[in-house]
């Protein structure tokens, strides 16, 4: 992996964006509460993805290079394949799919040696499941030619214990929804979102990944998605710096 350690001042420039993200998730969790004492007001319904630097994103399409936004389908849940030692996963990481892709390490023969990633992200908590069971198999993960890694992937993708991205395969941050319910007191949400990325932090800096990363994905919002460079896989440790 790519050596060099995070300075002081991109550690608290990534903790500076968080605590913005976090007061602004407060703010308008706070007016949705607002909003529903009023009789007659609207109910406010959570913002979903609907889907670089940064560029639009939509979970289920995977454009390719040369193709705007909207292309290529995403299937809804993770398909499991692949060959001899080498498995796929590609689609939209739905909830349950770190328990089915746990499953599928173990029962596979031959074992899968590496896992050639293509998903536009979905679930954080399945993501994490899976990128803490390819670690503790020591199995690698391939971004491959014309493929993507964005949103709760490259979480799934720092579990590689060797990490590879193709030169026209693509990883993405952006800020994440760690909450289903709109309604959930103000407080109580803020309290979900902070556990959560807590969580994240904790998981990356076991893997390796300099959590300088966040800063970037902190200051994206979940309709966007920043797209890192190879400089930027190296400095954050994703993939192992050239010589």
């Amino acid at each position: 992996m790519s050596g060099g350690s995070t300075g002081p001042g991109t550690i608290r420039r990534a903790i500076t964006a968080l605590v913005a993200v976090q007061i602004a998730i407060g703010a308008a969790l706070m007016l949705m509460d607002l909003n529903q004492s009023f009789p007659g007001g609207d109910p406010l319904t959570a913002p979903r993805p609907t889907g670089p630097a940064t560029r639009p994103f939509r979970p289920d399409r995977a454009p390719g290079p040369s193709e705007p936004p909207g292309g290529g389908r995403m299937a809804d849940r993770l398909e499991i394949g692949g060959e001899g030692t080498e498995m796929t996963l590609s689609g939209q990481i739905a909830p349950g799919d770190g328990a089915r892709v746990a499953e599928a390490l173990a029962s596979r023969s031959p074992a899968a040696s590496s896992v050639q990633l293509h998903s536009t992200g979905g679930s954080v908590s399945d993501a994490l499941e899976i990128g803490e069971a390819l670690r503790a198999g020591g199995i690698d993960t391939v971004i491959g030619e014309n493929s993507v890694c964005y949103s709760a992937c490259p979480y799934v993708f720092a579990g590689g214990a060797t990490r590879e991205v193709a030169s026209t395969g693509r990883l993405g941050v952006h800020q994440h929804y760690f909450g289903q319910n709109a309604y959930l007191p103000a407080f109580t949400a803020v309290e979900d979102v902070q556990r959560g990325q807590a969580e994240v932090m904790a998981y990356l800096g076991r893997m390796g990944i300099e959590i300088a990363v966040m800063e970037h994905a902190l200051r994206t919002p979940p309709e966007q998605i920043y797209i890192l460079s190879r400089e930027e896989l190296e400095r954050y440790r994703f993939v192992p710096a050239k010589d």
